[in-house]
């Protein structure tokens, strides 16, 4: 079976460069599918600001339709905080030895070392880097020998092995973020083009932004 890739993240709201980043490594991984995966309760945020339901609902509401892509709500049913390394563990008891792919953004690769149990993530799965131009890899470090030890350019790597490698690959750049998006539906604007219409559909019935 070709691997699974399992995208987490807050989602709040999901929009276009979520999207467009999974889809490209869907594509060019050729992953067998990309499983959203809303975090329920995320350690490193705090308070979302649209509730797990929403959020759940939005990440559902964008991905209706596309091959290839579906969500799955493991974290928003487990009590406590959405440590990545227990939702691997739950993959990984679920799906044997099928190859994983966590799919990161950089900004996520470079704060790799705070999260719970991190040492552990290569156990259970691959990382995949969805990084923008512009960005580099860390050379030095905890993160730059992690890269020496389990770096690899071969997508055949991630297809033969069911965990245990690292992987970056350059995606389109569109420069949306989340909180740009909060913040122009605070002020009243309109976030039409940024997102699915049935994601901004959500959003101006449920008033979650403003």
């Amino acid at each position: 079976m070709s691997p699974i890739g399992i995208f987490g993240g807050t989602f709040d709201p999901i929009h276009y460069g979520h999207l467009r980043s999974a889809f490209e490594v869907l594509q060019a991984l050729r992953l067998a599918e990309v499983r959203f995966v809303p975090s329920g309760d995320p350690p490193h945020r705090g308070n979302t600001f649209a509730s797990a339901e929403l959020r759940y609902r939005m990440v559902e509401a964008a991905v209706v339709g596309q091959a290839g892509f579906s969500v799955d709500n493991r974290e928003l049913r487990r009590d406590g905080p959405s440590y990545t390394v227990d939702t691997l563990e739950s993959y990984r008891k679920e799906h044997g030895a099928t190859s994983l792919c966590l799919i990161i953004g950089m900004d996520a690769f470079l704060g790799l070392t705070s999260w719970h149990r991190w040492g552990e993530i290569l156990n259970l799965a691959h990382i995949v880097i969805a990084y923008r131009p512009g960005w580099q890899l860390p050379d030095a470090g905890e993160l730059g020998d992690l890269l020496a030890e389990a770096g690899t350019n071969r997508i055949e790597d991630l297809h033969a092995e069911p965990a245990g490698r690292v992987f970056d690959h350059a995606v389109t750049q569109l420069e949306i973020a989340s909180t740009e998006i909060r913040n122009l539906i605070a002020a009243g604007r309109d976030p039409r083009f940024l997102m699915p219409d049935a994601v901004r559909d959500i959003i101006v019935e449920s008033d979650c932004y403003t």
